[in-house]
């Protein structure tokens, strides 16, 4: 059985690279891509129902729960990651009331969501397949297939995800010039080493390439530019 998805993002470059990782998976295909809350609400009156919705909260005609609402108000019933920058455990506690059962932070890895989806895809099989669970113990089990955070989520030490956020967003806004981590350093207010190694887990997840740049003198600098197709091996 293929699950149907629907990417709910504003900003095209992140739900492109959204919709490349989720066709990676196998079991998983991309129903529609919607950049608002009220092209949200058309695609799926036009495209039908979906399985499962990722949806940034942050959209520029309404917060992503208000169209979480709206759908359940509709009698729509498909599960929801929110795919979002927001960390307020208020926003997750709601979101949960309102059927979200992953909260993924930006920015991540095509394995963190991938791990994420493949879970989803045998909490599916799992619920499907047994029909009634005989105890407990059963329940319990099939929840934790869903619930159960992946090892590969977690970032490596001595690395914090608001300063990651921080130079994430400075790569990106740096388009195809790119930095070099003394670049980052200075932008950001934090030391060289500390630039590169957060430049350096981007490029080891698969967000940034790591190129040359020649100077006057001495040897190359890494130079470190955001991948834009968010393609990682």
């Amino acid at each position: 059985m293929t699950l149907r998805v629907l990417i709910v993002e504003d900003d095209p470059v992140a739900a492109d690279a959204h919709a490349l990782y989720v066709t990676r998976v196998p079991g998983f295909t991309v129903a529609a891509v919607a950049h608002s809350r009220a092209e949200a609400l058309r695609t799926l009156d036009e495209h039908g129902p979906v399985d499962l919705i990722l949806l940034d909260l942050y959209l520029p005609d309404g917060h992503g729960l208000a169209l979480l609402r709206s759908l359940r108000a509709a009698g729509h019933s498909a599960d929801v990651f929110a795919v979002t920058s927001a960390r307020d455990l208020e926003v997750i506690r709601e979101g949960v009331s309102l059927g979200v059962v992953q909260h993924v932070l930006k920015p991540f890895t095509f394995r963190s969501l991938s791990d994420r989806l493949r879970q989803y895809a045998d909490f599916r099989a799992t619920t499907r397949a047994r029909g009634q669970a005989a105890s407990q113990d059963e329940v319990d089990k099939a929840l934790s297939v869903l619930r159960a955070a992946p090892p590969s989520s977690a970032l490596p030490k001595g690395l914090s995800a608001g300063t990651l956020s921080t130079v994430t967003a400075r790569l990106r806004a740096a388009a195809d010039d790119g930095l070099t981590a003394s670049e980052a350093a200075a932008d950001i207010g934090i030391n060289r080493i500390t630039a590169r190694r957060y430049l350096e887990h981007l490029v080891t997840s698969g967000h940034a390439d790591r190129r040359h740049r020649y100077g006057q003198v001495g040897r190359p600098e890494h130079h470190y530019v955001w991948r834009r197709d968010g393609a990682v091996d």
